[in-house]
């Protein structure tokens, strides 16, 4: 049984394999229109939201980062770029092999390829040893895994003592008017839009099912809490379409 009520949502239904294998498989389908519709969907405020994200690491100056879900690697090359003390290695983990190909042609026309890796990894089973990053980053991704506790513990696994972690992801934004507007638009808008520029209805209505049904804002902070992180907060963006968590790995745990 799912420890939370969004673990359990899958992109394709019941009876077409674990959510894990789903959400590969979808990513794998809309990896070439991917970047295209995150800057369409949000009007290209998807890119001011990651910055925001990645500017919650320069009290850390990271010199080694984890980018698990790092899809086409929008968030390791942006890590690169913005932060001024610039991180010796950055890692980057996804599901999705289509995903990794696009990113890894990015990281190769940039000349990156000596700093930044792309890997195929699990959430959930991450391939490295404990206490091996300074810090790690998820944008858009703790909605997709199959058990959102096992993949939060295990980023606080790897990161070291001291390391942070910063997450950004949907959320719902609570004004009246702006909810009812957002409503439709993730519920009507966005998966129309996926059906005709991706030809894939279903990984769009998949975005709406999983946000309405993420465990977002104080209650997401309670999980990191629970977690074993601690200085945890969050930060919400864009009328709460948005939001950025943090939380750090203590020094004895």
């Amino acid at each position: 049984m799912s420890e939370f009520e969004h673990d359990s949502v899958t992109p394709f239904g019941a009876g077409q394999g674990e959510k894990k294998q789903q959400v590969a498989t979808m990513f794998d389908q809309i990896a070439y229109r991917y970047d295209l519709l995150n800057r369409f969907l949000s009007a290209g405020i998807d890119k001011v939201w990651r910055k925001k994200a990645i500017r919650e690491l320069e009290e850390v100056n990271p010199l080694s980062v984890l980018d698990v879900a790092t899809g086409t690697a929008d968030v390791a090359l942006m890590t690169y770029a913005l932060l001024k003390q610039k991180p010796e290695k950055i890692v980057g983990i996804d599901i999705s092999e289509g995903m990794l190909a696009l990113g890894r042609q990015k990281i190769e026309a940039r000349k990156l390829t000596d700093t930044i890796e792309l890997q195929t990894g699990d959430s959930e089973a991450i391939n490295f040893p404990d206490a091996s990053f300074d810090a790690v980053t998820v944008a858009f991704g703790v909605r997709n895994f199959a058990s959102l506790q096992n993949g939060l513990s295990e980023m606080k696994r790897v990161l070291k003592p001291g390391g942070k972690l910063v997450v950004l992801e949907f959320s719902k934004p609570q004004t009246p008017v702006v909810k009812g507007v957002y409503k439709i638009y993730t519920g009507l808008v966005a998966p129309q839009a996926g059906k005709l520029l991706a030809q894939n209805k279903a990984a769009y209505q998949y975005l709406n099912d999983s946000i309405q049904k993420f465990p977002e804002g104080s209650a997401f902070i309670e999980i990191l809490d629970s977690t074993g992180y601690i200085n945890t907060y969050k930060k919400t963006l864009t009328l709460g379409i948005c939001t950025i968590y943090c939380g750090t790995k203590p020094h004895s745990s």
